[in-house]
């Protein structure tokens, strides 16, 4: 077996991909910490091609070569916007007829593999601080919560492996 060459992949390039059918789907980061963990998720929002990526309070905001280095370009790719807190956001994506979700460990979640995405709807996800997950005060304000099962010792994933099990979970359901 022969591994394929970049060329051979026939990804689109910018301008195509920002013109291409995106996934109904924008993830909201609630103030998180890492740099790296906010260029880790515009490279997986653009391997889903997912509609936004929308920043809040304290993540940090393109361009910084920090994102960068786990972005690859991503930032180009993918449309953003920062708004300076996360309840503003929510309102501000559930009046443009997004249903609000929480990744979150919390009571009354569904269970990821639980979950069917309703193909006639628009998603917000919103992944949390790395300490402190999403906020107490934007939980207040989702329509639903989801929680990825997990069987080891730790009480969570990291950000960027929770938003590709979420990511792909909703492209696998929504497209394929």
């Amino acid at each position: 077996m022969r591994k394929l060459k970049l060329d051979e992949l026939n990804r689109p390039d910018v301008e195509e991909f920002k013109s291409q059918e995106k996934l109904p789907v924008v993830v909201v980061l609630d103030n998180v910490r890492s740099m790296h963990n906010v260029g880790s998720v515009f490279r997986t929002a653009d391997g889903f091609a997912l509609e936004k990526v929308v920043l809040c309070g304290i993540t940090a905001q393109p361009p910084h070569r920090e994102i960068e280095k786990t972005a690859l370009g991503a930032t180009q790719s993918v449309d953003w916007i920062h708004y300076v807190d996360t309840v503003t956001a929510v309102t501000a994506l559930r009046a443009l007829g997004y249903e609000i979700i929480a990744i979150e460990q919390a009571e009354h979640s569904t269970m990821l593999n639980n979950f069917t995405p309703d193909k006639s709807k628009k998603y917000a996800l919103i992944f949390g601080n790395e300490v402190d997950g999403v906020s107490d005060e934007v939980m207040a304000k989702i329509d639903e919560c989801i929680e990825i099962p997990q069987f080891g010792t730790k009480h969570s994933f990291n950000i960027t492996i929770s938003a590709g099990i979420v990511f792909w979970d909703f492209f696998s359901k929504l497209r394929l």
